[in-house]
């Protein structure tokens, strides 16, 4: 029962960031953005569907149950959503599932950007891992890994390079690095 109620909250807040994505997105294309990267947005969307059909098929036709972990687990998961929600609000109307590009912005850094160029997507990681093995669903725990690795090995350097093109990203991050 319990992981009915933990998926539906998060489905739930997925829905709702979806809502806050279309807002910000329709803000920014106002303001002159432009998508880079849409040509792999459907198979990004397909990956964390399939990432929820999978979890519950796994858990519910193997009859899985709670792991051993599960409140250490949880606790984990419930930081790493504090994390997210950080995310969406240091990027403020920036925040977005598509990689949208305002030309001449000023590069976010404050929140949890100050220390990480992608929280974001540190944050969708651990939430692929840890979701599954709260209910010890390890095959879509390692195939869901496997498969936002990869995805993420292609959207990372297009959204990196976009904003090097078009913002003042490559100061701020050399900037950072010489910092350190």
């Amino acid at each position: 029962m319990i992981i009915y109620i933990i998926l539906i909250l998060v489905i739930l807040q997925r829905l709702t960031e979806v809502f806050i994505a279309k807002r910000n997105e329709k803000w920014m294309l106002s303001q002159g953005a432009y998508e880079v990267g849409s040509s792999h947005y459907p198979y990004m969307v397909s990956l964390h569907a399939g990432f929820f059909l999978f979890l519950i098929i796994e858990v519910v036709t193997n009859h899985k149950s709670l792991s051993p972990l599960f409140p250490l687990l949880f606790i984990l998961f419930i930081a790493v959503q504090a994390l997210r929600i950080w995310c969406i609000r240091s990027l403020g109307s920036f925040w977005n599932t598509k990689i949208l590009i305002l030309p001449d912005a000023e590069v976010v850094r404050k929140g949890p950007y100050t220390f990480m160029r992608h929280p974001n997507y540190a944050v969708v990681c651990l939430e692929i891992i840890l979701l599954p093995l709260m209910f010890q669903a390890y095959f879509t725990a390692f195939c869901f890994t496997l498969l936002n690795v990869t995805m993420l090995s292609v959207r990372i350097p297009i959204e990196e390079k976009a904003l090097r093109d078009a913002t003042n990203y490559n100061h701020i991050f050399q900037k950072k690095i010489s910092e350190s």
